[in-house]
């Protein structure tokens, strides 16, 4: 499956999906605020736009390849951490973990 089709079909096929969208679909356990404070710190490694260059009260968003990509690493991280406490080796190609 391709996330970033999902995504299209999740977000009628927005290219930015507003932060507000993103937080409350994938981040719940977070508010808006947090989550920016996130973003900012590194914490959470997903670059948001701003729909108005220079301008600090630009809405937000999040492109939708760039929230697909973050989706599929955190995928990633996850199946290599299962492999690691099932005691199977790590290095997995894309067609096994699919």
């Amino acid at each position: 499956m391709n996330t970033a089709f999902l995504l299209m079909a999740q977000y009628n096929a927005q290219a930015v999906i507003p932060v507000a969208a993103v937080v409350k679909d994938y981040f719940p356990h977070l508010t808006t605020e947090n989550f920016l404070r996130k973003v900012s710190s590194g914490d959470i490694t997903i670059p948001l736009v701003r729909i108005e260059p220079g301008s600090q009260k630009a809405a937000r968003g999040v492109h939708l390849s760039d929230l697909a990509k973050y989706l599929d690493d955190r995928r990633a991280a996850a199946v290599k951490e299962a492999r690691q406490l099932a005691g199977q080796p790590v290095h997995w190609s894309q067609k096994q973990a699919t």
